[in-house]
């Protein structure tokens, strides 16, 4: 796989269910210029350690969007599956849920598991300019931490160098 931090976000265009649970949208990368975004990629819809994630992530929605940033969150599910989840088991979101049906956007960053047609818990974090400045990919059983995706987020936009658990307000190196 080839890398993608430093390098501009590849190009994509999904359908979404948008966090009300009512309506239908669309989002491409060229939406969020101006932004810091943040796209996680999980597995499935209905299953167990994807909810934990999603409805973590749309918890802190307001301490992202006090940086600047938006949140998506990607699998390879069908627009209409999101909105039957939403509906149900999840409840409203603060975000957009993509659907990446065609497997398209989970090929280009690196997180498709090709054999299932799933994507890996990958995270990406693309600057204003569009600009991935960082990524991680997890198993799928480990679900990841909105805390240290916060973290990151504000170690990013300071532009410095932050020694090892860097928090807001401390000292850059």
């Amino acid at each position: 796989m080839e890398r993608l931090v430093g390098r501009p976000a590849p190009s994509f265009k999904m359908k979404t269910a948008l966090g009300d649970g009512k309506d239908f949208g669309e989002v491409s990368v060229e939406n969020y210029k101006g932004k810091w975004l943040v796209m996680f990629f999980y597995p499935l819809d209905f299953t167990f350690v994807c909810p934990t994630e999603i409805t973590g992530y749309s918890k802190r929605y307001d301490d992202f969007k006090k940086e600047n940033a938006e949140i998506i969150g990607i699998s390879t599910d069908s627009e209409h599956s999101h909105k039957a989840w939403i509906n149900g088991d999840l409840g409203q979101l603060n975000f957009p849920l993509a659907s990446d049906i065609t497997k398209s956007v989970s090929r280009d960053y690196g997180v498709l598991l090709e054999e299932e047609g799933i994507a890996l818990r990958g995270l990406y974090i693309i600057d204003p300019e569009g600009t991935v400045r960082y990524s991680v990919i997890h198993d799928l059983n480990v679900g990841r931490s909105v805390e240290e995706t916060l973290r990151v987020l504000k170690a990013l936009k300071t532009g410095g160098l932050c020694p090892i658990d860097w928090e807001e307000g401390e000292q850059l190196l």
